[in-house]
């Protein structure tokens, strides 16, 4: 195979590949896959700040036990300082009034346990459906990819081939030429080379004066369109196929 056939081969095969893999972007299941990773994305965002909202929650609760458990503590202390000094009236009435003082802080605290709790459970109720969300989306992200995987798998088993002959036809091709048909293939969305037939290029269909058409056949096999400036094959244009 010369260098131009192989380039000339070359751009059949990406295009083709271009072809297979816009086929497999198109899968139903593709789009469905794309949108249960866009909803694990969203929903693990949520579920950490969840999680996040869930310690804070238990911290607060853990916190109210603790201030709780002391202000009892403290009570019991009142009341045993308050037997000892039973005949210091004075005494005994600032003790049943820091009694009071505490009883009352004691049912606050109580109250906002109550309230602690409360935001605990609806949390842990958001965690938990939140990881069983997860765990659907799991399931069925797993189902799509495998049905994804049998449906393509004729398309696959054809660009595994083509892949494989793509980089024999490499071969066949310098760095060079390699080089310039991948700038003029990005450039050119993969129709990067063009044939001379008689004096139109195949892709622009632009005819050539003559003077540049008779430089052209003079020059090197493969040149540049000096009209849409893709790559150009002049090897047999003037043979009509």
């Amino acid at each position: 195979m010369t260098e131009s056939q192989a380039l000339l081969r070359l751009q059949e095969i990406d295009l083709e590949l271009m072809r297979l893999n816009a086929q497999l972007k198109a899968m139903p299941q593709q789009k469905k896959l794309a949108a249960i990773q866009a909803a694990e994305k969203n929903l693990a965002g949520k579920l950490k700040t969840i999680v996040g909202q869930r310690k804070d929650a238990e911290i607060d609760l853990d916190d109210n036990e603790a201030a709780q458990l002391k202000t009892k503590d403290r009570v019991s202390e009142i009341q045993a300082e308050a037997q000892q000094r039973a005949q210091d009236f004075r005494g005994v009435r600032d003790l049943e009034a820091h009694l009071t003082a505490l009883a009352k802080q004691l049912e606050k605290l109580e109250y906002k346990h109550r309230e602690l709790e409360g935001n605990l459970e609806k949390l842990m109720k958001a965690e938990q459906n939140a990881n069983d969300l997860a765990a659907k989306l799991n399931d069925e992200r797993a189902v799509q990819q495998e049905s994804y995987e049998r449906q393509s798998a004729d398309i696959m088993a054809r660009v595994r081939v083509l892949a494989a002959e793509r980089k024999a036809v490499l071969a066949d091709i310098s760095q060079d030429v390699a080089d310039k048909y991948a700038k003029a293939a990005k450039r050119f969305g993969g129709l990067a080379v063009e044939r001379l037939r008689g004096n139109m290029p195949t892709t622009c269909r632009v005819k050539l004066q003559q003077g540049i058409f008779g430089e052209l056949m003079r020059g090197p096999i493969i040149t540049e369109c000096p009209y849409c400036h893709r790559m150009l094959v002049t090897e047999g244009a003037l043979v009509d196929e």
